[in-house]
């Protein structure tokens, strides 16, 4: 692993472009658990007895 303090520009910015690709890729994924279950309950919801 290289040391945060020393590394150069290019690896810093090579660095961020992964943390930020993760962290779009982690936020789609919740969203799209998010909208699963909400589809999910949504039908279950309309069947429920008076």
């Amino acid at each position: 692993m290289s040391d945060p303090a020393n590394e150069s520009e290019r690896e810093a910015k090579a660095r961020r472009g992964r943390n930020i690709a993760l962290a779009l890729g982690l936020l789609l994924f919740v969203v799209l658990v998010f909208l699963v279950t909400i589809v999910r309950l949504g039908a279950n919801v309309l069947d429920r007895p008076l």
